[in-house]
C-alpha cells in the first residue's frame, strides 16, 4: 500500500512539474495575446485586421532576425550594442552598391552578408582573443558605424531598387491558382507546418523515452500540440485572408528553424550554453571558449547584415538614421522572451515571441497616435521591467 501511494505521489509530482514547465513556456504567448486584446479594444478593431497584423509580422522580421543572433550572444554572457549602427551601415552599403555603382541585387546582397560576417568576426576577435569586454567593443562600434553610415549615404537618402531586391521586404508568396479567392499557397504551408510539428513532437517524445529521459504526459503533450497548432492556424489565416505569407516572414522562419537546430542539436549550441553557465568550468571541460565566442559574434554580424537587407528592402531606401535603437529592440526581445542577462539561459522561440511583443507595442501605439517621445519612454520602461523580472527570478531560484 505504501509503495502504491509512493508511486501515485511520484506520478502526481511529475504531472505538476510538466504543467509548471509548460505554463512557464507559454506565459509570454498568453501575455502577447493579452496585449493584442488591449490594442484591439482601444483601436476599435483596427489592430486585429488582417492587413495590420500582416504588416506587423513584416515589421517584426528585422528585430526577429537580429534577436536570433542576440540570443547566442546573451546566453554566452555577452552583449552587442552595435547591431543598430552596423545594420544602418550595411543597409547603406547594399543601397549604394545597387543605386550608385550599378551592382546587381544578388551580388550586392552577397557583399553585404560578407561585410556583416567580417564585422562580427572583428568584434569576436577583440572580445575572445584580446580580452576586451564586449560592452566596450560593441559600444565603440556603435559610435564608429554611425559615422560610417553618414559617410556612405553622404547624409542623404539612397533609394529606388529593383523589384527583386524589394521583394525581400515587401513581396508575398504568389498563389498556386492565380484566380483563387484566397492565397492557397499560404494555406498549404500552414497545413504542412501543423502536420510537421505534430510528427516532430511525437518523434521527440519517442527519442526521449528511448534514452530514458523524462517526457510529458500524453494529456499535456496533446494540450501542447493543440495550443501550437491553433497558433499556427491563426497566423496562417491572417496571411491567407490578406495577401499571403510575406517573403520576409519566410526568411525569418528559416532563420528560426536553423538557429533552433543549432542551439538544441549541435555541439556548438551546447558549448554556448556551457560557457554562459560557467565559463571556467567550460574551459576545464575542454571547450574552446575563444573560438566559440568568435563564432557567436560572426553569427551575430551575419544576421545583422540579413536584417539590414530585409529592412532596406521594406523601406525601398537607405537613410542616414536607419538602425536607430535596433539594439534596444533586439536585446529587449531576448530578455522578454526569457533570455537571462547573466547568461546560460534563453531560447530562440522565446526571443521571437519577445520580438512580437515589442513590434505589437510599437504598432499599437502608432495606431493610437501616441507621441514618439512617449513610445521611447514606454519601451525603455518595458526593458527595465524585463531585466528586473530576470534578476528577481534568478535570485529566487
Amino acid at each position: 500500500m505504501n509503495l502504491r501511494t509512493s508511486l501515485k505521489g511520484s506520478v502526481n509530482d511529475s504531472i505538476k512539474l510538466n504543467i509548471k514547465l509548460n505554463v512557464r513556456q507559454y506565459t509570454m504567448f498568453v501575455a502577447l495575446l493579452f496585449i493584442w486584446l488591449i490594442f484591439t479594444v482601444v483601436t476599435k478593431g483596427l489592430f486585429i485586421t488582417s492587413r495590420n497584423l500582416s504588416n506587423l509580422f513584416i515589421q517584426m522580421c528585422t528585430t526577429g532576425i537580429m534577436a536570433c543572433g542576440m540570443v547566442l550572444v546573451m546566453v554566452a554572457g555577452h552583449i552587442d550594442l552595435s547591431v543598430g549602427s552596423v545594420a544602418g551601415t550595411l543597409g547603406a552599403i547594399a543601397a549604394a552598391l545597387m543605386a550608385k555603382c550599378g551592382v546587381s541585387p544578388i551580388l550586392a546582397i552577397a557583399i553585404t552578408l560578407i561585410a556583416g560576417l567580417l564585422i562580427g568576426t572583428w568584434h569576436g576577435f577583440w572580445i575572445a582573443y584580446r580580452g576586451v569586454p564586449a560592452f566596450i567593443v560593441t559600444l565603440s562600434s556603435m559610435t564608429a558605424f554611425k559615422g560610417v553610415t553618414l559617410a556612405v549615404t553622404n547624409g542623404a537618402t539612397i533609394g529606388e531598387f529593383s523589384n527583386l531586391f524589394k521583394s525581400l521586404g515587401q513581396g508575398y508568396i504568389p498563389k498556386l491558382i492565380p484566380n483563387a479567392e484566397f492565397n492557397d499557397t499560404s494555406a498549404l504551408i500552414g497545413i504542412i507546418s501543423i502536420i510537421l510539428f505534430i510528427i516532430f513532437d511525437f518523434r521527440k517524445r519517442n527519442t526521449r523515452k528511448k534514452y530514458g529521459f523524462e517526457v510529458a504526459t500524453i494529456p499535456i503533450q496533446i494540450l501542447r500540440i493543440v495550443f501550437v497548432s491553433v497558433a499556427i492556424a491563426l497566423a496562417s489565416s491572417i496571411m491567407v485572408s490578406y495577401r499571403g505569407i510575406p517573403i520576409a516572414v519566410l526568411i525569418l522562419i528559416g532563420i528560426i528553424l536553423i538557429y533552433t537546430f543549432i542551439t538544441n542539436r549541435t555541439t556548438f549550441g551546447r558549448h554556448v550554453y556551457a560557457i554562459g553557465g560557467n565559463k571556467e568550468a567550460a574551459k576545464l571541460s575542454g571547450i574552446n571558449v575563444k573560438k566559440t565566442e568568435l563564432l557567436i559574434y560572426a553569427s551575430m554580424g551575419l544576421l545583422t547584415a540579413l536584417a539590414a537587407i530585409v529592412f532596406t528592402a521594406r523601406l525601398n531606401a537607405a537613410t542616414p538614421g536607419a538602425g536607430n535603437l535596433f539594439e534596444l529592440d533586439a536585446i529587449a526581445s531576448c530578455i522578454i522572451g526569457g533570455t537571462s542577462t547573466m547568461g546560460g539561459k534563453g531560447t530562440i522561440i522565446g526571443a521571437i515571441i519577445g520580438a512580437l511583443v515589442m513590434a505589437s507595442i510599437d504598432n499599437g501605439m502608432s495606431l493610437m497616435n501616441v507621441n514618439i517621445m512617449y513610445q521611447y519612454m514606454i519601451k525603455g520602461l518595458i526593458l527595465l521591467l524585463a531585466v528586473w523580472v530576470d534578476f528577481a527570478t534568478k535570485k529566487r531560484a
